[in-house]
């Protein structure tokens, strides 16, 4: 299942530099943030994690959704982007015959991993401050700072609304 999650949050990001409007952008965003939780969730086996994770995401969504549509309200999407749609069809037919050859081992490890988990700790939510996934939560801490500083610097009080209204 996570070999799965991986491809396609891959395809995502890879669809991401072909998208041309905000708008489009900010939907391949939100279905990369909710492939990013799902292989958290399977991950850390904790589920707290990665809803906090998801609704943590899904707010600086709303702060960029509510700034572009201020700043680029009546701009419509041009044509369809063929690039995208035939790149993620030959993604899609590379990578699903390749699970399934690859899923025989990849289930054996994760089984063994899984083992492995269940012996050396506790899982519970004290875990994801422990040594594999605290790496994952400073990542999630640098980024909700750069992310609180961009904020800050685009929403200057001192300049005024986004949007200059007529």
């Amino acid at each position: 299942m996570s070999q799965l999650i991986v491809g396609m949050s891959t395809m995502a990001t890879f669809m991401f530099g072909l998208m041309k409007h905000p708008m489009s952008m900010g939907i391949v965003l939100m279905a990369q943030t909710l492939l990013i939780c799902l292989f958290t969730n399977s991950l850390a086996q904790n589920a707290w994690f990665s809803y906090i994770l998801f609704l943590v995401f899904m707010g600086g969504m709303l702060v960029l959704f509510i700034y572009l549509t201020s700043v680029a309200s009546n701009e419509l999407f041009g044509k369809k982007n063929y690039k995208a749609i035939i790149s993620w069809v030959v993604v899609m037919m590379l990578l699903l015959p390749a699970m399934w050859v690859l899923e025989p081992l990849m289930l054996t490890n994760s089984s063994e991993n899984a083992k492995s988990m269940k012996i050396e700790g506790m899982v519970n939510l004290t875990s994801m401050f422990n040594y594999p996934y605290n790496l994952m939560t400073i990542a999630v801490i640098v980024y909700l700072f750069l992310t609180l500083i961009v904020v800050v610097k685009i929403t200057e009080s001192h300049s005024g609304p986004l949007r200059m209204n007529n």
